[in-house]
């Protein structure tokens, strides 16, 4: 973690009682989970939290269990449970409305906590996230979830397996404002945008574009 950011860290701790490293950048009502991808950490959304912070949004990235400086366990399968203690954290700080995002299976899990969290959801993102992700499963949490709908995948990633789960995800869900984006870099995750040169840079306008979008609309 970049040393300027390093007093934004916290310990988020989950209904299991795994200890997780998050960083909380930001402020105000206006809040913002971002779910990192198996294998990466907190600094894949960095940027992005950094960009959304200085645009006066609330903003909380937590470290999944058994990533980085987060406590081990035994137990990766419900790391849902990691996403609902991050959305537990921007309710404590005061957040009266939020958006849910992220990658991999961080996409997934974040469908997952915001189909049944208390905060009025605004928005999900959604990059290269399978449909399930051990026992999480986001076809059945985009049922539940109105917001409007961001799904991204790069065709190719994972043999095409991500692709197709990227459509399950898009025909099941209910949002009537959604979109599904077909990423031409063939990155996966959070790579589309750090590692895709102009597309990445394209990318990651349009998703920050659709945080704020979310956030515009009438409650």
């Amino acid at each position: 973690m970049p040393k300027a950011l390093r007093n934004r860290a916290t310990t988020l701790t989950t209904s299991d009682k795994v200890h997780l490293s998050a960083l909380v950048l930001g402020s105000g009502p206006n809040g913002v989970l971002l779910d990192h991808e198996q294998g990466y950490n907190i600094c894949s959304f960095i940027d992005i939290g950094k960009k959304l912070a200085a645009e006066g949004y609330h903003v909380v990235i937590p470290e999944y269990r058994n990533h980085g400086a987060s406590q081990k366990s035994a137990d990766n399968e419900h790391i849902d449970r990691d996403a609902r203690a991050g959305l537990a954290e921007l309710r404590r700080v005061g957040a009266e409305r939020v958006f849910v995002g992220g990658a991999s299976c961080g996409g997934t899990t974040a469908a997952v906590a915001g189909a049944d969290t208390p905060l009025p959801v605004t928005g999900l993102l959604m990059m290269s996230s399978p449909a399930r992700c051990g026992g999480v499963d986001a076809v059945a949490a985009v049922r539940k979830i109105k917001a409007p709908t961001l799904v991204v995948a790069s065709p190719g990633d994972m043999n095409g397996n991500i692709e197709k789960d990227a459509r399950e995800v898009y025909a099941a869900s209910v949002a009537k404002n959604k979109k599904l984006v077909i990423d031409p870099s063939g990155y996966h995750g959070t790579d589309m945008i750090r590692r895709g040169g102009a597309s990445g840079v394209k990318l990651r306008s349009r998703v920050v574009k659709f945080v704020a979008a979310s956030f515009s609309r009438p409650r």
